[in-house]
């Protein structure tokens, strides 16, 4: 029976953030180790099979989704702990890591049958909460990456005089978003890797970090050539967000990229356990008013509106906006081969 792992790499506590740079070395790190086991010896020389692997790093670790094969849940859970923790332990480079989640659940289609055939079903454990010091940990990082999103004051997200948002859930939400943009930006590497690897377009791959994240009706357009150029659109937002002022999307690439990042960010947010879901609504209904100049963006995920519909042209410019002819010369018209 297929069982999905999900598990948390940590950095060492006190350790800086991770820059782009190391992340994108974790990545290739783990990800080296991983493909290299054909099987894992569970408990009683039971034998666990890994399917498919994948791995996505952020500032403070790496999150690990692992598809095994496995008899029985309680083997795939305790042997894929145990020989992630020896894989850090043997890794020099990830000398102090440590697995701080580590849950397995069945497939969908098999988690009905996997319960019942359990003598004495008990609740699976959830991941374990974090700690105080981890919440804390992970709450500083928000209110120090705010400090990079110079685009947008507090008044963007709701904090005025008189009004009920604090300074300090604006600041939670601008560096949320900054570390939304960061995690788009990784897994797009991945994505694009992927895409390389298979030699193929969006649609014919089971599972992708970002891109999946698009609407899903164009999926068979999104090859690698589109990818990086996406990629390339979210660092130009990334760079963006870092100045004095704000112009809204210069082209429906950065306003897809802006949707993806905001979604990240309210998992950043639900994380950290700052606010309510209500409330981070709330604050990025508000915020959305700020930063996108309309809500074509959305339209394309449910066909509807008069939205561009060939994803090579949500790459151009907005002419109303910039005179412009690209925003970047890989993002022209006329740009590089898939190659």
């Amino acid at each position: 029976m297929e069982y999905q792992l999900t598990a948390e790499l940590t950095s060492p506590a006190g350790a800086p953030d991770l820059d782009p740079l190391q992340q994108i070395g974790v990545v290739a790190l783990l990800d080296t180790r991983l493909s290299r086991l054909a099987s894992i010896e569970g408990p009683d020389g039971v034998e666990i099979s890994p399917v498919e692997h994948s791995v996505h790093a952020h500032l403070g670790g790496a999150n690990v989704s692992w598809l095994l094969d496995a008899p029985a849940l309680v083997f795939a859970e305790d042997a894929t702990r145990a020989v992630l923790e020896q894989l850090l332990e043997e890794t020099e480079l990830l000398d102090g890591w440590q697995v701080k989640h580590c849950a397995v659940t069945a497939t969908d289609d098999q988690l009905e049958s996997a319960l019942a055939a359990e003598e004495e079903p008990e609740d699976e454990a959830g991941p374990e909460p974090l700690t105080e010091y981890e919440l804390a940990e992970r709450r500083e990082r928000l209110l120090e990456a705010a400090a990079y999103v110079r685009a947008f004051g507090p008044e963007a997200f709701g904090h005025t005089d008189g009004g009920d948002v604090t300074e300090e859930e604006a600041r939670y939400v601008a560096g949320a978003i900054a570390h939304g943009v960061e995690m788009l930006i990784d897994e797009l590497f991945g994505d694009i890797q992927l895409l390389e690897d298979e030699d193929t377009t969006a649609d014919e791959v089971d599972v992708l970090w970002a891109l999946d994240e698009l609407p899903q009706q164009y999926a068979d357009q999104y090859t690698a050539l589109f990818a990086k150029q996406f990629l390339v659109a979210a660092a130009i937002l990334g760079h963006r967000l870092t100045q004095a002022e704000w112009t809204a999307p210069l082209s429906m690439a950065e306003a897809l990229a802006l949707h993806i990042a905001k979604s990240r960010a309210e998992l950043e947010l639900d994380m950290a356990e700052v606010m309510d879901e209500d409330r981070i609504a709330e604050i990025l209904a508000i915020f959305d008013d700020k930063a996108f100049e309309d809500g074509d963006h959305e339209a394309l995920y449910d066909g509807t509106g008069a939205t561009e519909a060939d994803p090579m042209a949500w790459f151009r410019p907005y002419a109303h906006l910039t005179d412009a002819q690209a925003l970047h010369p890989y993002l022209a018209d006329e740009g590089p081969s898939a190659n």
